[in-house]
C-alpha cells in the first residue's frame, strides 16, 4: 500500500475513532447508566435533601390532596380554607424527615422498574405511579399534629402516568436500539483509533492526532450536556419548579458530564504525551550524533 493511501485511510479511521468516542459515552451512559436500577436510585437519593425538589413535591402532593377533597364530598371540604395551609406545612414537614427520604428512594425505585418493565415487555400501557402511600404519611402527620378534621381527609390511589401508551412503542424501539449502540459504538471507537494509528506513516502524529481529536469529542459532549440542560428547562410548563427539574437533570446527567471530562483529559494527555515523547527522542538523537562527530576518528594507515 502506497504511503499516501495509508495516510488517507489512517486519518479517516483516526477521524471515524474521535467521532465515535463521544457517541459511544453517550450510548453507554443511556444504556447502561439510566437503566440500572441501582445506580438510578443512587444518583436521586441527594435530591430528598435539595430545598427546591422538596418544595416542588410539597406544593404537588399538598395540591393533590386539596384536589381530591375538592372531589369528594366530605366533611373537610367546607373548612377546606383552614385545613389548606395545614395540609401544605405538614408535607413541608414530611420532607424533612427520614420516613420522606426511605419514600422518596422507593417511590424513585418503583417508578423506575415500572419503566424498565415496560420498556422491555411487549404490552403498550401507560406506566404510572401511585402516590396514596405519601398521602397516607400526610394523613398520619396531620393526625398526630391535631389538626381539626384531619382523619377524614380522603386517601385514594392516585396513579400519575409516568410514561403513555402512546410513547411507549418509540422509546422501546430506541431503547433496542441503544442496548446494541451502548456497547458497540465504544468498542468500534477503539479498534478504528488502534488500527488508525497502526496504518499511519507517522505514528506519533497520529496518535497526537487522535488524542486531540478525542479531547475535542470530550469538549462538544460536555457543551451538548449543557445545552441539553438549558433546552430541557426551557420547555418545561411554567406551572413546574425549573430549579427543581434543573436539579433533576443535574443528577441524572452526572455520570455522564464526568464520561465527558474524563475524555477531555484523556485526549490532552495522550496528545501531550507523544509529543513529550518525540521531543525526548529527538534529543537523545541530537545528542548520539553530537557525541558521535565529537569523538576522534582514527588515522587511516597509510597503504604500502
Amino acid at each position: 500500500m502506497s504511503r499516501p493511501l495509508r495516510t488517507a485511510l489512517s486519518a479517516v479511521l483516526i477521524a471515524l475513532a474521535c467521532l465515535l468516542a463521544p457517541l459511544g459515552a453517550l450510548s453507554a451512559w443511556a444504556a447502561y447508566g439510566l437503566t440500572d436500577t441501582d445506580r438510578y436510585v443512587t444518583a436521586m437519593a441527594p435530591l430528598a435533601d435539595d430545598p427546591d425538589v422538596r418544595e416542588a413535591v410539597a406544593d404537588t402532593v399538598g395540591d393533590g390532596i386539596m384536589r381530591e377533597v375538592d372531589r369528594r364530598r366530605t366533611v373537610v371540604r367546607p373548612l377546606r380554607g383552614t385545613v389548606a395551609p395545614f395540609v401544605h406545612e405538614a408535607v413541608r414537614s414530611l420532607t424533612r424527615t427520614e420516613a420522606f427520604r426511605t419514600a422518596w428512594n422507593e417511590g424513585n425505585r418503583a417508578t423506575h422498574d415500572a419503566v424498565l418493565r415496560a420498556l422491555r415487555g411487549e404490552r403498550d400501557r401507560t406506566v404510572t405511579v401511585d402516590l396514596a402511600p405519601v398521602t397516607v404519611e400526610v394523613k398520619r402527620h396531620l393526625v398526630d399534629a391535631h389538626v381539626a378534621l384531619a382523619d377524614h381527609i380522603p386517601v385514594r390511589h392516585a396513579r400519575v402516568p409516568v410514561l403513555t401508551a402512546e410513547g411507549l412503542g418509540r422509546l422501546r424501539k430506541g431503547y433496542g436500539v441503544l442496548e446494541v449502540a451502548g456497547f458497540w459504538l465504544p468498542v468500534a471507537a477503539c479498534v478504528f483509533a488502534v488500527a488508525g494509528i497502526g496504518l499511519a506513516v507517522r505514528r506519533r502524529r497520529a496518535i497526537t492526532a487522535t488524542g486531540l481529536g478525542t479531547a475535542a469529542g470530550g469538549a462538544l459532549l460536555a457543551l451538548a450536556v449543557a445545552l441539553g440542560r438549558r433546552l430541557t428547562l426551557h420547555d418545561l410548563p411554567a406551572e413546574v419548579s425549573h430549579r427543581a427539574a434543573g436539579a433533576v437533570y443535574d443528577a441524572l446527567t452526572s455520570t455522564l458530564r464526568t464520561a465527558a471530562w474524563l475524555l477531555l483529559a484523556l485526549g490532552l494527555t495522550v496528545a501531550v504525551g507523544a509529543q513529550l515523547a518525540r521531543r525526548h527522542l529527538a534529543r537523545r538523537r541530537a545528542s548520539a550524533a553530537a557525541a558521535a562527530a565529537a569523538q576522534p576518528q582514527e588515522p587511516t594507515r597509510a597503504r604500502i
